[in-house]
């Protein structure tokens, strides 16, 4: 089954989000989708907007395009400081990440 079926997103947003209290700036996410990840000069990962611009706010979320989602979701299963979220926009429910249902 791939990732798009796993989750439904055909037709759904999703969202990614980093807790950078967990960051262990390992750089996984960015290797995977560097679109969507960038380190910062602090060592810690964040998400980056679609205009390619760093969101340093906590919390911060950014959309997960369908053509990087197996990237993005990669990204969570692989980060060992289980810091990246992704959820649905519509409901807010965690699809991958550390709270996923």
């Amino acid at each position: 089954m791939s990732v798009q079926q796993e989750t439904g997103a055909r037709g759904r947003e999703l969202e990614v989000w980093i807790d950078q209290d967990l960051c262990t700036g390992d750089g996984i996410c960015a290797q995977y989708a560097p679109e969507v990840f960038e380190l910062d000069i602090d060592g810690l990962a964040y998400v980056k907007s679609p205009g390619d611009e760093l969101l340093q706010a906590p919390g911060a979320t950014t959309p997960v395009p369908l053509p990087l989602l197996t990237d993005v979701v990669d990204s969570a299963k692989e980060c060992p400081g289980e810091c990246i979220h992704v959820r649905r926009v519509s409901d807010g429910v965690e699809v991958f990440g550390p709270d996923a249902e």
